[in-house]
């Protein structure tokens, strides 16, 4: 049996799950056809760089195979903010918002991403708003996502403190 935290807890998890990209991008046939037309695919080996921190958004990318990582320059440090993999969406802060990347994208394995140009990304918005909305809510969820992951990560660092100090 759950505990009212238990099922509230997954409730949340359920809420900022990432949702299909089929989902997020649903719209009527004629904006799919402009999105499929103007598609690009973009294969990539190790050590690629697919784009970096501070460059101009080209579009929205889409992983079709590999695992690439993203990683960052803030403050005189370097930061691994972590890897992404087949079926995940990337840079939709950078599409959606401001328009330079926020970090560098680079590639572990061999893969494929697809590009949606933003001038296509642009006309379909203007064409369907709602396509944009899905996509602004998929953004919320993930900054969710990564609170969550933080909130975890530091429960675990007091635990482990916790515990190291139960030892001594």
């Amino acid at each position: 049996m759950q505990s009212s935290w238990q099922a509230t807890f997954s409730e949340r998890r359920d809420a900022i799950a990432a949702r299909p990209i089929a989902e997020l991008l649903a719209c009527p046939p004629a904006i799919g056809n402009l999105l499929n037309a103007s598609a690009e695919c973009i294969e990539f080996v190790v050590g690629d760089v697919i784009f970096h921190q501070n460059d101009i958004c080209q579009g929205l990318y889409v992983v079709v195979s590999g695992q690439l990582l993203r990683k960052t320059a803030r403050i005189d440090s370097r930061l691994t903010l972590g890897t992404v993999r087949a079926g995940e969406l990337v840079e939709l802060a950078a599409m959606l918002g401001d328009v330079r990347h926020t970090y560098t994208l680079a590639a572990q394995t061999n893969g494929t991403v697809m590009r949606l140009p933003k001038p296509s990304l642009l006309r379909a918005f203007q064409s369907y708003p709602p396509m944009r909305m899905q996509l602004l809510e998929e953004l919320a969820r993930e900054v969710s996502r990564a609170y969550a992951q933080c909130c975890a990560a530091r429960q675990a660092g007091v635990r482990r403190r916790n515990m190291n100090s139960a030892i001594v």
